[in-house]
């Protein structure tokens, strides 16, 4: 049997004052439930006793994780389908405006089918795309034509090489936490732009479904962060936030989900109401939207 990974500390800041908070199901996979736990100092909450790298991969195993099988089945699939249509647009759009590129070197790490990266590479871009699965990696090979490699990879990379790096949705997957920063610090050009796409559990969507949002995906989702757990992360390793951007879109698709495990069945219309509450309350203060994208410098 395969030893799960239980925090005395917390992983980011390794405050020993640490407390549980909920917890909640793997409504994708196994059904199994984990709790999620508090770090009372830097805010970040992680899901504790989590399978280790080696054997994490069978949550990943089912054809309703979207982001690795491209699934077209169902109304959520289809709707997730169609947000990322948009998306994908938007981040090449917030790229260029806050780096004013329009190409250089770029690393996708968490490139999952590879959408993202391949769109960039065909305006333009000098793409380098990461992804820890390999059936998922030949998926992206067949379904849109380009070549991504094993996170192994990433420690092998040039220093300063990179104009932009990002992460969509993917820092709360990665087990070596601070490795991985470090070492897209070492890489990322003086000058350069980081940008990390993460969950936001203090958003109202977040309050509002509790230990049935959707965001929190355990155990997939191995941390959980707020503005302030990430500004104090980014901090121990010298690296600035320069700039916190909402994904309106997130919530949307989120709370139809969290509806669904809530209540056993997809409502449509209470979901996207729910995604709309979450994103006027962040009108005023966006750092309350469902999901967040932090543009990060050297």
């Amino acid at each position: 049997m395969n030893e799960l990974i239980t925090y005395s500390q917390c992983p980011s800041c390794y405050s020993y004052h640490i407390t549980q908070h909920l917890t909640a199901s793997d409504h994708t996979v196994t059904h199994e439930s984990f709790d999620v736990w508090h770090c009372n100092d830097c805010t970040l909450r992680f899901t504790q006793n989590i399978p280790q790298q080696s054997s994490i991969g069978r949550y990943y195993q089912s054809e309703n994780y979207i982001s690795h099988t491209d699934n077209k089945k169902g109304i959520v699939n289809r709707l997730y389908r169609f947000i990322r249509s948009f998306t994908v647009r938007s981040k090449r759009k917030i790229i260029s405006s806050y780096t004013h590129l329009s190409k250089g070197n770029l690393l996708d790490v968490g490139a999952g089918t590879g959408v993202f990266a391949a769109s960039m590479q065909k305006w333009g871009w000098n793409v380098t795309a990461l992804e820890p699965d390999e059936e998922v990696r030949k998926r992206a090979a067949a379904m849109h034509s380009i070549q991504v490699g094993d996170p192994s990879a990433l420690f092998e990379m040039t220093e300063n090489h990179f104009d932009v790096i990002t992460l969509w949705h993917v820092m709360e997957h990665v087990h070596s936490l601070h490795q991985y920063i470090n070492q897209l610090k070492k890489i990322l050009k003086p000058g350069g732009a980081l940008f990390i796409a993460v969950p936001n559990y203090t958003s109202y969507d977040a309050d509002n479904y509790k230990q049935f949002w959707a965001a929190y995906d355990v155990p997939r989702h191995l941390y959980h962060f707020s503005p302030v757990a990430m500004q104090k992360l980014m901090q121990l390793h010298g690296l600035k936030i320069t700039r916190i951007l909402p994904m309106w879109f997130d919530s949307f698709y989120v709370s139809i989900l969290s509806e669904k495990y809530k209540n056993g069945k997809i409502n449509l219309v209470k979901g996207f109401w729910n995604g709309a509450l979450s994103n006027a309350h962040s009108l005023m203060k966006k750092e309350k939207a469902s999901s967040l994208i932090y543009i990060i410098s050297k």
